[in-house]
């Protein structure tokens, strides 16, 4: 299935770009809500290859596509550029879960998207540390001149390229942010930073009100602020502005407001906010270096996991912008060196091919600065090898930051950013990674590891297992015990035809009478909607495995659902998977019936149904596959 053109073709058929209100997805299809259904042409949707069904539910124009459904809604949305972020859903979502989640999802998409220029910039920042320390040009010479300007540009206009993406996160004009950044960036404002050195005034005034002159190049926290005031400014002007002037007014308006507001309160206060955390770190460091290394060090790859690390980006390179130097990023990198270690490790010990070329790959990739393959891939989904790397890592941190080791530039932890740790303490960076990847590789041979049988192995060993659980079935049949409690309802009793018809495949429904979902086998976790309500599981025998809790509780986003695993987890039977309130999501009136369904059905003769009880109780078996 070509996933791209069928985008391209769902697209045109639904009416096109211009007939999409909103498009999103869920577990199983994308969800439209169209301008002009009647536009749709369903029938011609439906003959595609790809393509399961196309219903009309719940308001929306639902297209089933089953497991690819995200990598079409991918293609989609670059094709058609439907940015989450400007959908009414998504606006939802960023208003949900706690005050410090949301504000590291605000750092990391602000950052995201500026990583790159920000990333080259500090590479050549490194090379140019190593021209200079080794003395292979003149550092009046014009190629050292050049390389400066290359290295600098991007963080001293740093406030411009974080203007720029604020925006798009805060869904305000972008080019109004970028006139912010220019106030702060104001030669009058760096000049007089500079001569107040020399005895020169210290700002100016406004109706009384101080204008202090302080230099906002490379800085992060003043602008970031300004913007994020600014969407609320500028939306409320426009709101009050009658259309016929909205044009010409509204960003006067908002600018005569902003910049003067920025320059006498949000731009000192960012700036001295950022000044104070630059020094905490410092005094940290100097003050319990080697334990605040070895915690960092050790917790880094949690931090990632949970999407935090970026919270410490900025402080990073605050740090470079106002000391010259940080220890956050040696650090990082000895955490980025833990997890290719590891990985490396299992690369060497596993008797598995498959598992052998993806920890190849995957710790190449980490040892260039890109940890995530190893992560997720190798190390967590192996268990032990990923407390090594946390061990190996905490290690290697506590030692480079007790030794006083620092960054110049703010570059992504690889081994391509080792010209940025040039100087006289360089060799203690180098004696740090060979602590980390030393220490890291031993304790993952020592520790060890359950290897995964190679798909081979597991057709032998699949033929000779029998089922202790269900001493009838024969070899060749798996069991898929009951995930909920509750009553057992034919599928074809299911309100959503897509369930009802079999059309994601076989299997059975089940009204809770508990809330709570739990595996159903020994397996992993295949697929985990971010809204809580549906779950896709792989059992070790290969049986794939979707979870539905209610229909059309999407639309819920996740109130009502609480998750107690994660995509990539490896789950035993029984293992508690998800808790859902029944009586809520009833009284926000979505059924709460659940199909239970064996995604690849076609891989298989017969897939049978427990129609021997009317009720089930967690763990008694609902489905066998022959």
């Amino acid at each position: 299935m070509d996933k791209q053109q069928l985008a391209k073709d769902i697209l045109s058929l639904v009416g096109g770009k211009e007939n999409v209100e909103n498009v999103t997805h869920c577990y199983t299809r994308l969800r439209f809500n169209l301008k002009n259904d009647n536009l749709a042409d369903k029938d011609k949707i439906e003959s595609l290859d790809g393509v399961i069904r196309v219903q009309s539910q719940g308001g929306q124009f639902q297209v089933v596509i089953g497991n690819e459904v995200g990598k079409v809604y991918k293609e989609l949305e670059q094709i058609g550029d439907f940015s989450s972020e400007d959908t009414q859903s998504s606006v939802k979502k960023e208003k949900k879960g706690n005050l410090i989640g949301r504000f590291f999802e605000v750092i990391a998409s602000i950052f995201t998207p500026i990583v790159p220029a920000i990333a080259g910039a500090g590479l050549v920042k490194g090379i140019l540390g190593l021209v200079t320390t080794l003395q292979w040009a003149p550092a009046d010479s014009d190629i050292v001149k050049i390389l400066n300007i290359v290295a600098d540009s991007v963080f001293y206009f740093l406030p411009f390229f974080l203007a720029i993406s604020a925006a798009r996160k805060f869904k305000t004009n972008e080019f109004i942010a970028l006139a912010l950044a220019g106030g702060l960036m104001y030669p009058t404002l760096i000049e007089g930073a500079q001569a107040i050195a020399g005895g020169g005034p210290e700002g100016l005034l406004l109706f009384g009100l101080p204008v202090p002159f302080i230099k906002y190049s490379s800085t992060v926290i003043p602008i970031i602020i300004s913007v994020w005031m600014l969407s609320y400014v500028y939306k409320w002007i426009d709101h009050k502005m009658p259309s016929a002037v909205r044009i010409i007014f509204t960003p006067t308006i908002a600018l005569l407001i902003m910049i003067p507001f920025q320059l006498i309160a949000v731009g000192p206060l960012g700036s001295y906010l950022g000044i104070g955390l630059a020094d905490g770190v410092t005094w940290l460091f100097e003050q319990a270096g080697v334990l605040a290394g070895g915690v960092l060090g050790a917790t880094r790859p949690l931090l990632v996991i949970v999407g935090m690390h970026y919270g410490l980006m900025p402080i990073a390179i605050q740090n470079v912008a106002i000391l010259g130097y940080d220890y956050l990023i040696p650090v990082f990198l000895m955490a980025n060196m833990g997890q290719a270690a590891a990985a490396l490790a299992v690369f060497i010990k596993t008797q598995n091919k498959d598992l052998k070329t993806i920890a190849a790959s995957s710790s190449l990739s980490a040892f260039l600065g890109i940890t995530e393959p190893a992560m997720y891939g190798v190390n967590l989904r192996l268990k032990k090898p990923f407390i090594a790397a946390l061990i190996g890592s905490g290690v290697g941190g506590a030692f480079v930051t007790g030794l006083g080791v620092t960054s110049s530039a703010f570059v992504l932890p690889g081994l391509t950013s080792l010209p940025v740790f040039s100087g006289p303490k360089f060799i203690y960076l180098i004696i740090g990674l060979l602590i980390t990847i030393t220490v890291a590789m031993l304790l993952t041979f020592v520790l060890g590891f359950n290897d995964i049988e190679s798909n081979k192995e597991k057709k032998k060993s699949k033929r000779g297992s029998t089922d202790k659980d269900n001493p009838t079935f024969t070899a060749k049949e798996t069991t898929v015990n009951s995930p909920i409690e509750g009553e057992i309802i034919p599928l074809q009793k299911v309100s959503d035809p897509t369930f009802a018809e079999g059309l994601l495949g076989k299997g059975i429904a089940i009204e809770p009478s508990k809330g709570e979902v739990v595996a159903p086998f020994n397996g992993s976790i295949v697929s985990f909607f971010k809204t809580k309500h549906a779950i896709g599981l792989l059992s070790e025998e290969g049986t794939e495995v979707l979870i539905h809790v209610g229909i059309d509780t999407v639309k819920l986003e996740g109130n009502f659902f609480e998750a107690h695993v994660e995509q990539g987890q490896e789950v035993k039977k029984g293992e508690l998977l998800i808790t859902f309130d029944i009586e809520k999501i009833k009284s926000a009136g979505y059924p709460t019936i659940t199909p239970v369904i064996i995604t690849n059905s076609s891989n298989y003769k017969n897939v049978h149904a427990n129609d021997q009880s009317k009720h089930v109780n967690q763990g008694d078996w609902l489905l066998r596959v022959v």
